[in-house]
């Protein structure tokens, strides 16, 4: 926060406000003005130019700061602080406070009495049009709170009620003067609130003078046509702006107010006499002309009035999906914005001309630009958060798109866990490896001391003198090895092999006596009671080998 050396009202005051955007100005930016449209605010903003206090307006403000000044006095005594007026900035946001407290942290702002307001403060719940300064104010001087105050000065009249920063809304008030600034500089400078647009009808045709007497007298009749055909062919119906559908409209009563008048002339002649047929025919004649001219203009008022309230709709809508597709562009990759609402078309609803139509779709245009933006910038933050804190541990984040759109601190406690269980689930898995590795060892080791056991309890005497045999055996069949108790336990062929260290088959352990006893999917099983019996014969399998090959 910058404090700044200038007395409010002064001329260098006004100048610091130019270059700045005020708190004053915060409910317009953001649509909530009772008093100035956003549109307003950009022209002013735009041009430099504000609009001229009258008299009436001066003397009203001119009571507001007397107020101002007794109603600070009261609450300094009742706090047991005292409040200075101040004027400070942070960055491009400036706030002019009615009280500070030496700490910085209690602010004070002040409104005339108006008893409304009065019962807002009571209940403790402003309108957007005070909140929106007041959000500001603790934004751009990060107090604690603002003690908000309505009176007119006394005791008698009084209230106030203090007024803390709201989850969500300064990230609002940021997004939106950042939407602000854009259009600033975009756009041209808005025109000026218009003047409403007063028609002009064609001019006034001459009363009609018909005197009949079983023919006709006098009349002038002709050179009423002639002036209302030429008045007739220089209406207007190319409608483009709000003088042109004033006039349309005021035509359309000009036409109404001639038909009116023809037909009661019509009327009046027909009650003299009847021999008026010519005197009838120019007058149906220019009555027809007149109705059909504003039955066109009627139907095109319409038409086009809603061709371009249709169009001003669209044109927001577009705008919006193509702010949306910058947005979506900046996350560099594949995650989306979720669904904002824009409702451009209730926006512009009971609005009556085009300027109004347009502000109003603007406005909202604005307000739902401020809000995707806003889900935005918290979307940025939590993917720069899942890159930094997720590093390494990207697959377990498939699900981004639903992350990014969590609060900061539930991502942050998402990513945490995850990658915890994560750890902890490879670290067990590591260990459950590591305990197989080594029960596979410690079976090949107590196999190969079993085998060693046997072949020290059997030794193998050579023959001295080898006596011929007529045909030796391709290998020895042992007779049907005697199985132990069954105590339910199963051991695998594939185990068998990889705690032996080499392959048997099946069919090789049937030929030592060793059936297998049960079939899971492809695994075969066997006791593992046998276990024992099936290294021995092993051993003893070997042996014999070793001998048959030695007598050969």
């Amino acid at each position: 926060m910058k404090i700044h050396d200038v007395t409010q009202g002064s001329l260098e005051w006004h100048v610091l406000r130019s270059s700045h955007f005020t708190a004053s100005e915060a409910p317009a930016m953001m649509g909530a003005s009772k008093y100035m449209s956003r549109a307003e605010l950009l022209r002013q903003k735009k041009t430099g130019l504000s609009q001229d206090v009258s008299a009436a307006k001066q003397e009203l403000f001119d009571r507001g700061h007397a107020a101002e000044e007794a109603a600070r006095e009261i609450l300094a005594a009742r706090i047991g602080e005292d409040l200075y007026p101040v004027t400070c900035s942070r960055d491009n946001l400036l706030a002019s406070l009615d009280g500070m407290d030496m700490a910085e942290k209690v602010l004070f702002e002040h409104k005339l009495w108006n008893e409304k307001l009065a019962a807002q403060v009571r209940a403790g719940q402003l309108e957007a049009h005070y909140y929106w300064q007041l959000e500001q104010q603790l934004l751009v001087t990060g107090a604690e709170k603002v003690i908000f105050v309505c009176s007119d000065g006394t005791e008698a009249n009084f209230v106030s009620m203090d007024y803390y920063p709201v989850p969500g809304r300064a990230e609002a008030l940021a997004a939106g003067w950042k939407q602000f600034a854009a259009d600033l500089e975009e756009q041209e400078a808005p025109a000026a609130k218009p003047v409403e647009k007063i028609g002009r009808a064609p001019e006034m045709l001459p009363a009609i003078h018909v005197e009949v007497t079983g023919m006709v007298k006098h009349s002038n009749l002709d050179h009423f046509r002639t002036l209302a055909q030429e008045a007739i062919s220089k209406i207007n119906t190319d409608l483009q702006d709000d003088q042109d559908f004033a006039d349309a409209e005021l035509t359309v009563k000009w036409c109404n107010d001639v038909e009116s008048r023809l037909a009661a002339t019509k009327d009046h002649i027909l009650g003299q006499a009847q021999d008026i047929d010519a005197v009838i025919r120019t007058m149906d004649g220019v009555n027809e002309d007149v109705r059909q001219v504003r039955l066109r203009l009627e139907k095109l008022v319409k038409n086009r009035k809603q061709e371009i309230r249709d169009k001003i709709v669209m044109d927001a809508n577009e705008a919006f999906r193509k702010h949306i597709a910058d947005l979506e562009a900046g996350f560099g990759g594949k995650i989306r914005m979720p669904a904002v609402g824009i409702d451009v078309a209730s926006a512009i609803k009971g609005k009556k001309t085009i300027t109004s139509l347009r502000d109003s779709a603007d406005a909202e245009l604005a307000r739902a630009k401020v809000e995707a933006s806003t889900i935005a910038t918290g979307i940025n933050h939590n993917l720069a958060t899942l890159r930094d804190q997720a590093a390494g541990f990207e697959f377990l984040f498939h699900d981004a798109q639903h992350l990014v759109l969590k609060a900061s601190e539930d991502l942050h406690a998402v990513i945490t866990n995850r990658i915890n269980e994560h750890k902890q689930a490879e670290q067990l898995r590591q260990d459950q490896e590591r305990e197989r590795i080594r029960q596979e060892e410690l079976q090949k080791i107590e196999a190969a001391k079993f085998a060693e056991q046997q072949a020290a309890a059997q030794p193998v005497e050579p023959a001295a003198a080898p006596e011929p045999v007529a045909a030796a055996p391709a290998a020895v069949q042992p007779a049907k090895q005697q199985t132990t108790a069954d105590d339910g336990q199963r051991i695998k062929l594939g185990d068998i092999n990889a705690s032996l260290g080499f392959t048997v088959t099946a069919e090789f352990l049937r030929s030592l006596g060793f059936d297998a006893v049960d079939r899971k999917g492809n695994a075969v099983l066997y006791r593992s009671s046998d276990w024992p019996r099936i290294c021995s014969a092993l051993v003893q399998h070997i042996n014999s080998v070793a001998t048959q090959k030695a007598a050969a």
